[in-house]
């Protein structure tokens, strides 16, 4: 679909997604958080879909010596004068992350109390990055991680177990750089902003256990590596915990958060004209459940002026999860709004409803977008090329019908991360 065919309240959406995104962008928010130069070095870690501007903003503010490693995803770099880059493999860890795992660690050995860390850390990082713990395999943390992403766990369940299974996340990798001073500066793309779960936490220490990863893995059903369940029975692979010696002089700072890009969008909608609601930054569940929870207030909105009267916009931020039952192509964005679009679907004509999901990052699981929108049409465009929304969404392909209905939102990687943005305007009648 052309810009001309975009609706003019999806056009609306798009730009409150960008405002957004520039809240968020580490060239605005990492300079004011640069802590002084050290008497000794300062060395540059940073891991994530954020980690190459906001090493960037680093090298462009910074008055002294320099050096460092940042790992992004494939095709999330930039050009760096005095940081080094490399790649790692998301969402599921490759021979790449554990090549760029082992130099992270190699970066802040042998450092002096004179020396600073800067650790650049945001959402992402927990697979580009991975050290597998002392006697487990990467084929091994590799199957349980496709596990973990397939099940429905949160992030939060699936970073407890990520922690548990490495030799540098869980504040590992800042136990390695002491006695140097290590601050993190993180962007959060973590529901409710725990630091402890940013990128599972390589400078933080983990006040989740061994106990915790296990209880998580029975619950989803995953027992079929038996050396994880003995190694985490055991507590042999316990983080660095709250109170460490070698974390006690390190700081740390969540320099942007969903919070800061729903206030933007809010904003932005205000200038337009448009009353805003933010019905929450930290949403959670699985993606066709909270479409319908979404869907049930906008109908309200637009039948009775409940909560809120129309016309306005409603955002919210957080993560969705998605139980994967079938082979297709798509993401939570893209599963969001295909299940939105279907619960107002013999509404949606009369009330004038019209509603955007995307990820901050630009990517949406295997959708090969960052969301999609849709309006009152977009099923029947679909329908019309023979598919199915019913089957779609049971096979997982919510990418393949929204593509069909030409409403896939494509950004590429935007060098940062606060999680998803949805958005729904609901117009008067």
């Amino acid at each position: 679909m052309s810009a001309a065919e975009i609706p003019a309240p999806v056009k609306l959406l798009l730009r409150l997604y960008h405002a957004a995104l520039a809240a968020a962008d580490p060239m605005k928010v990492v300079p004011s958080f640069l802590p002084p130069p050290p008497r000794g070095r300062t060395v540059v870690v940073g891991i994530g879909k954020a980690a190459a501007s906001m090493a960037k903003a680093v090298e462009d503010n910074w008055s002294g010596p320099l050096t460092g490693l940042i790992v992004v995803p494939e095709g999330a770099g930039l050009s760096l004068r005095k940081i080094r880059i490399c790649e790692g493999s998301h969402p599921v860890p490759d021979e790449r992350s554990v090549t760029a795992a082992t130099e992270l660690m190699k970066a802040v050995e042998g450092l002096t109390s004179e020396d600073q860390v800067i650790a650049l850390i945001s959402g992402g990082g927990s697979a580009l990055c991975c050290l597998p713990a002392k006697g487990l395999s990467l084929a091994e943390k590799q199957h349980i991680t496709r596990q973990l992403l397939k099940c429905g766990a949160t992030i939060a369940e699936i970073n407890t177990v990520r922690k548990h299974l490495s030799a540098i996340k869980g504040g590992r990798l800042a136990a390695h750089a002491f006695p140097a001073k290590v601050v993190t500066l993180m962007i959060s793309d973590i529901p409710s902003d725990d630091p402890a779960f940013i990128a599972s936490a390589p400078t933080l220490a983990d006040p989740t256990s061994c106990a915790n990863a296990l209880m998580i893995l029975d619950r989803y059903g995953i027992y079929n590596v038996p050396s994880v369940t003995e190694a985490l029975s055991k507590g042999t692979w316990e983080s660095i915990k709250p109170g460490d010696w070698r974390l006690t002089q390190n700081t740390q700072h969540i320099i942007s958060s969903a919070w800061d890009g729903m206030q933007a969008a809010a904003k932005q909608a205000a200038l337009e004209g448009l009353n805003c609601h933010i019905l929450s930054d930290a949403m959670e569940g699985e993606a066709r459940e909270l479409s319908k929870a979404h869907a049930a207030i906008a109908l309200s909105i637009a039948n009775h002026n409940v909560p809120f009267s129309s016309p306005c916009v409603l955002i919210s931020g957080g993560e969705a999860t998605v139980t994967v039952r079938g082979e297709g192509r798509g993401g939570r964005n893209t599963e969001f709004i295909l299940a939105l679009a279907m619960a107002l679907e013999g509404h949606s004509q009369s009330v004038r409803i019209y509603a955007l999901s995307a990820g901050t990052d630009g990517l949406d699981g295997r959708a090969g977008a960052a969301g999609a929108w849709i309006d009152h049409t977009s099923l029947n465009q679909a329908r019309s090329k023979g598919l199915s929304p019913q089957n779609s969404l049971d096979s997982n392909d919510s990418a393949t019908i929204l593509d069909a209905a030409g409403t896939l939102v494509h950004t590429g990687p935007t060098l940062t991360n606060i999680n998803d943005f949805r958005g729904i305007v609901i117009l008067a009648r």
